[in-house]
């Protein structure tokens, strides 16, 4: 054990303490190399994963099922990696999640050379630990970021995927072509990207993501203070009460529910109007771009203007999302993009607030554990919107379901009128 990784336990004196500024601005380096990666592998399954299962079953009331399985498995990689951040830090349970997602991207290709949908289902469920661990690496950025400047820390490590999340889709139709020479089915090809991505995040945390955030967290909010130290060397989180992790949590419980659902059948409802994989791919690439490009602006917003006004503008974007890809004609690849970069930032505005007003509620001792859980919820919601949205599109039509998404999101503010009312200025 080296001075600057020291364990949550460490009773190193003050002088043995790295430097908090200095610590963060490599953490981060290496969480933004990691996130630009893992961003390619999450994009893969949401590209490709519909419509690969559509392909399979030879119809689309089950075409939500994948993105409902994804979201499970995430929901069960996010405790694990919750669990062993808790007790042995960030990196390896960081790293393990990225392994397990890159273990599942193989899987999906397996199943799909193997034509079994067993098999498919099973791995999707294993894939989904890259998504949640893309998602647990927010919190990573936070760690020992000053507390007024979380949500800006925590955009920092969420726009990284950006790069990832847009080049990943536009390469659909290319890793098809190359699957495709190799005798792997087209749709699967994605899921080349997928694995390679997943693997190579995992190195970069394993090697670079050093000291370790959450250990170095704790052994410098336990050292003796000096009181003209920087914010950043103290745990002066913001509200430890139940209150605040319940109100992040159904922020971003709800806006993940309309955003995994209208997300899901956007490429199915363009399958059935006669565009191909590069459209439904470009519109995806836009919309994963909103979901994470925005975030500097969103950090800045949040830390200036409060976690719930920017929750609360969450839903009133996420509202004009489901309307537009509603009336949006089918044929219309601008609009149905519009749409959904409107649903990308709906839901980024209410990852970054919720993630913050999370982060402010819980103390550092139990910081990881309850991270991960809150995250089990929000795969859960990500799992029922999946799955209920090819059950509504079988049942209705696209424009059901979105404005069905659309009307839920409005649900952000009653929650939010509810709860903000007692919670500290700084909260808000």
């Amino acid at each position: 054990m080296t001075k600057t990784e020291p364990s949550a336990t460490s009773g190193s004196l003050p002088d043995a303490l790295p430097d908090a500024v200095q610590t963060q601005r490599r953490i981060l380096r290496a969480l933004v190399a990691s996130q630009i990666l893992s961003g390619a592998g999450l994009a893969a399954g949401v590209t490709v994963g519909a419509l690969l299962a559509q392909d399979m079953l030879g119809g689309t009331s089950l075409a939500g099922l994948p993105s409902a399985l994804v979201t499970a498995g995430s929901a069960l990689a996010a405790v694990a990696v919750g669990r062993i951040s808790q007790a042995r830090g960030r990196r390896p349970g960081l790293t393990a999640g990225y392994l397990t997602g890159a273990v599942g991207s193989a899987g999906v290709i397996t199943a799909a050379v193997l034509d079994n949908a067993a098999l498919l289902f099973l791995a999707l469920f294993v894939y989904g630990a890259g998504t949640a661990t893309n998602l647990q690496a927010r919190y990573a950025g936070a760690d020992l970021a000053d507390p007024g400047h979380r949500a800006r820390a925590v955009s920092r490590v969420l726009v990284a995927t950006t790069l990832g999340g847009v080049v990943g889709p536009n390469l659909s139709a290319p890793m098809g072509d190359l699957a495709g020479a190799i005798g792997i089915p087209d749709l699967a090809g994605p899921f080349l990207l997928a694995g390679a991505a997943y693997a190579l995040a995992a190195l970069v945390l394993a090697v670079w993501l050093r000291p370790d955030p959450l250990l170095t967290a704790r052994t410098l909010a336990a050292a003796p203070q000096d009181p003209a130290a920087p914010a950043t060397t103290r745990d002066t989180g913001v509200d430890r009460r139940s209150g605040g992790v319940v109100l992040g949590a159904l922020v971003m419980v709800l806006t993940q529910i309309v955003m995994v659902a209208i997300m899901t059948m956007t490429p199915v409802h363009m399958h059935g109007h006669g565009h191909g994989t590069a459209a439904s791919g470009l519109v995806i690439a836009v919309h994963i771009a909103a979901m994470y490009l925005p975030s500097p602006l969103t950090g800045w917003l949040v830390d200036r203007y409060g976690r719930t006004a920017v929750a609360a503008a969450s839903g009133g974007v996420l509202l004009a999302s489901g309307v537009l890809a509603a009336a949006a004609p089918g044929d219309s690849v601008p609009l149905l993009a519009l749409a959904l970069a409107l649903l990308g930032l709906g839901w980024n505005f209410g990852l970054v607030s919720g993630t913050a007003i999370i982060t402010d509620a819980v103390p550092l001792a139990t910081r990881a554990r309850t991270q991960g859980t809150v995250d089990v919820s929000i795969a859960i919601a990500g799992a029922a919107g999946g799955l209920a949205s090819g059950l509504v599109v079988a049942a209705g039509s696209y424009a059901v379901l979105t404005l069905t998404s659309g009307v839920l999101a409005l649900a952000l503010l009653p929650v939010i009128a509810a709860t903000a009312s007692s919670r500290p200025a700084r909260s808000r």
